[in-house]
């Protein structure tokens, strides 16, 4: 329902918003926010939209999409209010960018297969960061140093292995990652025996760890993030189960022992 006297579509979004931050009668916690402090909502909404397609729950989709979207305008508007540009602007720029992309769309252009195609956008990509002077010529270079870093290693990755720089096939990476993993257990150790420096030690190594560990689902054209999410869900899942069943049974977990919250965890998964 659009608010008295404002229009709506796109158009009363942006009104809304334009309200939100009226110095005199808006909000003020809208009034007050600014780039840096909105980002972490923009990030959050961006992760619930996945949730909802993860769930194929299309109400929760539309509702989360809106969300979303109200994050685009949020910026607009602060940008807008600094003469820096507007929402039109925004829709210009990534219109004009799609069109740029996707010469064998609207150009006549022709592209083999989606492989050729990521191809080319990359190239493209390359070539609109040297025309506004970028000088890095790295085959890492443009990816955000914004992004969650499990998203980060993948792209660091990805770019590494279209120039050769690869492992083979999947072999050599397990065996890298077991390698990483006895790395980790002998700073756990170090640690443990109060050696100097061990826990920063511990902090790399950790850190190789789970670098290898999304190169293992990169070779295995899996989304970390969506992968890591099922883990999430399913432990989840599992723990509240158990929780349940221990406090019909038991009266909870907090008074057992591991072992035997270990025997609920057991019977859980052998319910599913």
């Amino acid at each position: 329902m659009a608010a008295a006297g404002l229009p709506t579509g796109i158009e009363g979004l942006l009104a809304v918003m334009a309200r939100l931050r009226d110095p005199v009668r808006g909000c003020p916690w809208d009034v007050k926010q600014t780039f840096a402090s909105i980002a972490p909502y923009t990030v959050e909404e961006a992760y619930e939209v996945a949730d909802a397609i993860d769930r194929d729950d299309l109400a929760d989709l539309r509702d989360e999409l809106g969300d979303l979207l109200l994050q685009v305008v949020f910026h607009a508007r602060m940008a807008e209010e600094q003469g820096a540009f507007d929402f039109a602007g925004v829709v210009d720029a990534i219109n004009d960018k799609m069109v740029r992309r996707h010469p064998h769309v609207f150009a006549g252009a022709s592209v083999e297969d989606a492989e050729a195609q990521t191809a080319a956008w990359e190239a493209q990509k390359r070539q609109e960061r040297a025309a506004r002077g970028d000088t890095d010529d790295s085959a890492l270079a443009g990816i955000a140093r914004g992004l969650p870093e499990w998203q980060r290693a993948v792209k660091l990755q990805k770019r590494a292995a279209a120039v050769g720089f690869d492992w083979p096939g999947i072999d050599p990476v397990l065996a890298k990652l077991h390698e990483e993993a006895d790395e980790v257990r002998a700073e756990f150790a170090a640690v443990a025996a109060g050696e100097a420096d061990a826990h920063q030690r511990l902090e790399e190594e950790i850190g190789d760890l789970l670098f290898v560990a999304a190169n293992v689902a990169r070779h295995g054209k899996v989304d970390v993030g969506a992968a890591l999410r099922r883990a999430n869900q399913k432990f989840e899942r599992r723990f509240r189960a158990m929780e349940a069943l221990a406090a019909d049974e038991r009266g909870g977990l907090a008074g057992l022992s591991l072992a035997e919250q270990d025997v609920y965890w057991e019977r859980i998964k052998r319910g599913e």
